[in-house]
């Protein structure tokens, strides 16, 4: 991909200066400013700071600390042009970039180099899968105890919520032209913005794109939305479960599988779809449990899987069931697909994209057959169930099936810095621990 045009130029940006940075195990931008004169050269960052826990800390035992020396890695631009800041006055660009160990190892505990390695399996049979994702948050007051937001148009506190409604949407009507307005500038195409069933919640889905550019451009929209709130006096939190009493928030995500010619392998010219999706939707299954901790990866993000909450709590799929964890939507046969519903909308993009489509393709690699799809009400039926907490979320990334698609040291750091923010956060009472999450997630 070509680094495309200079966002700063024409743009009344103030000259000189670029951000960088590369995203950590926990979705997080970490990077520097630098003068723009030096992006064609690798900057240098320690490789621990990929493996923080979630408040920015070290990793205690990590053997890329002291045991290292705290060795510096490269950060190189990924191949994703510099995108505009819109919510920051006079902010540089950013260019995104990727961690390697020196100028031409890759650095294999960077999540968005887990996913280039998964879709480089695809690559190698002359396939491309294509992801969207649908993403939810809630919009809560910027500061004091969480609370649902007053309403900009009628400076009144919403009281109910309102799915799909368009009254309480257009209460927010001046944010949300900012995100379509800052989505431009930025490269983003969001294709929906819904009123969601939760108190102050609502849902972005973003257009298909190469599965690459589909995670880079959810990480995008969370920065943009965050940013965005602030200007307008609100903070955006993607808490999989901020109000134990509202309803949860997931970052779904839909995939097919294109070949070199732009056709749909999942299309069969009926409602039912290929024996490549079905072997995929195998591979997923096999593989859920063993993933669980990333689509749920902090403590608080297990308190939404519940029975009946639109959360999924099993493996299970089955055809245009929104009560499974892997739903096969109706619709016209060139866009069949799968919707994969189970992760938290605090997932890191490039890990669950790495998970999904990783397992999909073992699934397609070994020609494995799912069970049945299940029909009707999926919470009353026998299936696999996902990891009850994040200690055993933990245990369970020792599952072999994980090292199917993910390094073993990414694997290792995931569980160390996973083991330390469970000690940290387990001290806290839930309100103290979502207020302390509510800033970073």
């Amino acid at each position: 991909m070509s680094p495309g045009p200079d966002p700063e130029e024409g743009s009344g940006q103030k000259p000189g200066s670029a951000r960088i940075a590369a995203v950590d195990l926990n979705g997080i931008l970490r990077g520097k400013r630098i003068p723009r004169a030096k992006l064609e050269n690798p900057a240098r960052m320690p490789l621990s700071a990929l493996n923080v826990d979630i408040f920015g800390h070290d990793i205690e035992d990590s053997p890329l600390v002291f045991e290292s020396g705290d060795a510096d890695g490269a950060l190189r631009p990924a191949d994703r042009p510099r995108v505009p800041l819109p919510w920051l006055a006079d902010a540089p660009p950013l260019a995104l970039c990727e961690m390697y160990e020196d100028k031409e190892t890759p650095f294999d505990g960077d999540p968005r180099q887990a996913l280039a390695r998964v879709i480089a399996q695809f690559s190698a049979r002359g396939w491309r899968p294509r992801c969207a994702v649908e993403i939810e948050f809630y919009l809560v007051e910027a500061e004091g105890a969480l609370a649902a937001p007053r309403v900009p148009r009628t400076q009144r506190r919403a009281k109910s919520p309102q799915v799909l409604g368009l009254q309480h949407l257009d209460g927010f009507e001046a944010f949300f032209n900012d995100i379509e307005t800052g989505a431009a500038s930025m490269g983003l195409a969001p294709a929906t913005i819904t009123s969601e069933s939760g108190l102050g919640q609502f849902e972005i889905t973003l257009d298909h794109a190469e599965a690459m550019n589909a995670a880079d451009d959810a990480l995008f929209m969370k920065e943009l939305i965050r940013g965005t709130a602030q200007n307008h006096g609100l903070t955006a939190t993607f808490l999989a479960k901020p109000f134990p009493d509202e309803p949860g928030s997931g970052l779904h995500v839909h995939a097919s599988l294109m070949n070199e010619e732009g056709r749909n392998l999942f299309d069969d010219g009926g409602p039912s779809g290929t024996p490549l999706l079905r072997q995929a939707v195998a591979g997923i299954l096999r593989a859920m449990p063993a993933s669980t901790l990333i689509f749920a990866p902090h403590l608080a993000s297990f308190a939404r899987f519940v029975d009946h909450a639109h959360a999924p709590t099993g493996a299970s799929w089955g055809y245009d069931n929104r009560t499974v964890a892997l739903r096969i939507p109706s619709g016209p046969p060139p866009a069949r697909r799968f919707e994969h519903r189970v992760a938290g909308a605090d997932a890191n993009p490039y890990l669950l994209f790495a998970a999904i489509l990783g397992a999909a393709f073992s699934g397609l690699a070994a020609s494995q057959e799912p069970p049945e799809p299940l029909a009707g009400n999926a919470y009353g039926q026998a299936c696999p169930s996902l990891c009850p907490d994040m200690a055993a979320a933990i245990d369970a990334l020792r599952d072999p099936v994980m090292l199917k698609f993910f390094a073993p040291r990414l694997l290792d750091n995931l569980a160390r810095t996973k083991a330390q923010e469970l000690r940290k956060c387990a001290a806290l009472s839930q309100s103290d621990l979502t207020q302390a999450l509510l800033e970073v997630v």
